[in-house]
């Protein structure tokens, strides 16, 4: 600590620490920001806006319940209200690498309510354990946040960014519905598609995606609050966790519900894993969408530049004029990354022993990275390149009319045997399938005209 830095005196169970005179966290804090000096890694603030409406919810709880007086509840409620409207963000400092259950996050969000509820109050009123704490524990009250945040980014961010791309995709889907270009499979030409199914694919996999997540978001809804220290309830009102997630439910506008087994609630993380597949899915298929928009932008001579790209920004600081295609690579990289904490999530889950898993904030930290990173970079994606995608028709037209594959419209009329004959004497001797078709005596020039029309062939 710098010598010029002012301090004051917080006192815990095991003493007293100095901690900076002009935050609002104490004892339990500092030991915490002091013992693990890990990483760059700071607890997410979303945690901590949701430690916030639960600790709102509960002050209210037990109240109802006569346990504390309404005074204390008023205090801590204008103080969590303070939390989540980012008043008090520079008071969150600790890492995420730090006891696996969070409690020392826990405690954070405790001590500056009751540190500011105090200097609110002009009179030491509240006790961050016995007051703000009241009927909880940190082992229902951080996987209960974990929940609640992991729900509002995803409702109110990612949802939201995903809907926007899906537009997009469909307004490019009805603009060029009359275009037909080949497809292709295994990376080799294929029979004629439309553009506009081209474009459909990519639409629908994110509305397939959007309907995971959503279907998985309802396990979501499930928080362990009311479970205290192992499931039991231990100090906590008989249906305290019913009465919190009406509350919640009230001031969120979610309907979250006291999780039945508690037991499973505080161990299990299977919930996030679920979720968190979702959004590997959804990770999976931008992944498929943006390589294919930069195939198809490749070039722009020399590649098959079927579509233009926005140029954004120049490609090269050696090659004049080279323009790439920074927003897929900037996706693709995403993509990578959520895969990677899908990983750490799915390893951290499978690690609950007995009545607590204690690999939770590394669990919410990519999580949350996930959801973030997401939705940054589809919103990006969708603004910087999805929005100017135009064909390129001239060169559509030109790889349908010098594909071997149309040949697949022959195959009724004479047989897969001697329509392949006829692609690979096209092939052999550069000239087109109705010169060979023709050359084989296979078909008139008629004949030809008649089965291969590539409008009827998608």
């Amino acid at each position: 600590m710098g010598d010029n830095m002012k301090f004051r005196i917080e006192k815990d169970s095991m003493g007293e620490v100095e901690v900076p005179l002009d935050v609002y966290w104490g004892a339990q804090t500092q030991r915490s920001h002091e013992n693990f000096i890990i990483g760059k890694d700071i607890m997410p603030l979303e945690v901590i806006r949701a430690l916030a409406h639960l600790k709102k919810a509960c002050a209210e709880a037990n109240n109802s319940f006569g346990k504390i007086s309404l005074e204390k509840a008023s205090l801590i409620e204008k103080c969590c209200d303070e939390i989540t409207s980012h008043k008090l963000d520079n008071n969150f400092p600790l890492k995420v690498f730090q006891t696996g259950s969070g409690t020392q996050t826990n405690m954070n969000v405790n001590e500056v309510i009751a540190n500011r509820g105090n200097e609110i109050a002009s009179k030491k009123i509240l006790h961050p354990n016995d007051d703000v704490n009241m009927s909880q524990s940190s082992n229902d009250t951080f996987p209960t946040a974990m929940h609640i945040a992991a729900v509002i980014e995803i409702s109110e961010k990612l949802i939201p960014a995903l809907d926007k791309l899906i537009n997009s995709f469909e307004e490019l889907e009805k603009k060029y519905s009359s275009i037909i270009k080949i497809g292709r499979t295994h990376l080799q030409d294929a029979t004629p598609i439309k553009f506009s199914q081209e474009i459909s694919a990519w639409k629908n996999m994110l509305e397939v995606n959007k309907d995971m997540i959503l279907e998985s978001n309802k396990g979501l809804l499930n928080l362990a609050i009311g479970g205290t220290a192992v499931g039991t309830g231990i100090n906590a009102p008989l249906n305290f966790g019913d009465k919190v997630c009406e509350i919640l439910t009230a001031n969120l506008n979610y309907k979250f519900v006291s999780e039945k087994n508690k037991f499973h609630a505080l161990t299990s993380k299977d919930y996030l894993v679920y979720s968190h597949g979702a959004l590997k899915a959804t990770a999976s298929n931008l992944m498929k969408i943006a390589n294919d928009i930069r195939w198809l932008a490749s070039g722009p001579r020399c590649g098959l530049g079927e579509i233009t790209i926005p140029a954004n920004e120049p490609g090269s600081s050696i090659m004049p004029g080279k323009v790439n295609p920074t927003q897929s690579e900037a996706m693709t990289m995403v993509c990578v990354q959520v895969m990677g904490n899908d990983t750490t999530i799915g390893f951290a889950a499978s690690q609950g022993n007995f009545q607590l898993n204690v690999f939770m904030p590394v669990i919410i930290y990519n999580f949350l990275n996930s959801v973030s990173l997401l939705t940054d970079s589809i919103n990006s994606f969708n603004d910087n390149c999805v929005r100017g995608i135009e064909p390129n028709i001239e060169k559509m037209e030109y790889n349908l009319s010098n594909s071997l594959m149309l040949v697949t419209a022959l195959n009724p009329k004479i047989g897969y045997d001697n329509s392949a004959k006829v692609a690979k004497y096209a092939h052999e001797f550069n000239c087109s399938l109705k010169e060979a078709a023709i050359k084989l005596e296979l078909l008139t020039s008629e004949e030809f005209d008649e089965l291969i029309r590539p409008s009827e062939m998608v």
